[in-house]
């Protein structure tokens, strides 16, 4: 067991490491996004009420759980990016010859960056009371739950395609067709009712959709909003999981292919 949960830790920690010697990770994931929620928040707050609550919001207050996944998958993004700079630079060919499962490389890689986007997120989720949104205990921990969730999948996806990719310039194409369409199809910006019925269906094929509807019935646990357009909390939450543990194998399988 410790010949297997060593280079899990290790690259795990290398991730950490990482993370904190390049502050700029930090700053773009969630200056961005945020810049996004005060702008498109701002310009639309009057002029586009959110339907499917049981009472009104503002466009702010319903734009921000999904700014938070979008910061989850940003986070994504430059996590799994070092796959292709590990293999131009020759770190990942003495990974891939170290005598471990190939799935242990890719939790660890999973880990590292399930980690930081928690780290990213919970400083977002201090945001929440400030703009009206009461949430006490159990919706903290379930709400942290749901994005563990969604940075599980996020972070397993962008392995999938990073194993595969050997440019950066590729790589950050392929996510940007591929992460930023399934993020605006997820309810993030507009809700599901009132679409057209084509695009309501893509919506509700989208996984994503389930992982941000489970993010907002969690944030709201403590408070009287329900969401009577969204899946239920437990249907959200088994897509995600499903949607996690099929990109993890799509992932691990992908590893395995790898050939020095």
């Amino acid at each position: 067991m410790l010949s297997v949960w060593l280079p899990i830790r290790t690259i795990w920690w290398r991730e950490i490491i990482r993370f904190f010697r390049q502050r700029s990770r930090l700053l773009s994931a969630i200056a961005q996004p945020l810049l996004f929620w005060i702008l498109i928040g701002s310009g639309l707050n009057e002029s586009f009420k959110p339907t499917g609550t049981s009472n009104q919001q503002a466009y702010t207050e319903y734009f921000y759980p999904g700014i938070v996944v979008l910061v989850l998958l940003f986070t994504a993004i430059f996590a799994t990016i070092s796959v292709v700079n590990e293999r131009r630079e020759g770190f990942l060919q003495n990974v891939l010859v170290a005598p471990v499962p190939r799935w242990s490389i890719v939790l660890g890689q999973t880990l590292g960056g399930i980690t930081l986007a928690l780290i990213q997120g919970v400083l977002l989720l201090g945001i929440a009371p400030i703009i009206g949104i009461k949430v006490g205990l159990i919706s903290i921990l379930t709400t942290i739950g749901v994005m563990i969730l969604i940075a599980f999948s996020f972070t397993n996806l962008g392995l999938l395609i990073a194993w595969r990719m050997d440019s950066t310039q590729g790589f950050h194409a392929i996510m940007s067709l591929i992460l930023m369409p399934i993020w605006l199809l997820s309810g993030a910006i507009f809700p599901l009712a009132g679409t057209p019925s084509w695009l309501a269906w893509v919506m509700k094929l989208n996984p994503i959709t389930y992982g941000l509807a489970a993010f907002r019935h969690s944030l709201y646990l403590d408070s009287h909003i329900t969401f009577t357009e969204l899946p239920t909390l437990m249907i959200s939450i088994l897509v995600c999981i499903v949607f996690s543990l099929l990109t993890y194998t799509g992932a691990v399988l992908t590893a395995s292919t790898q050939q020095l």
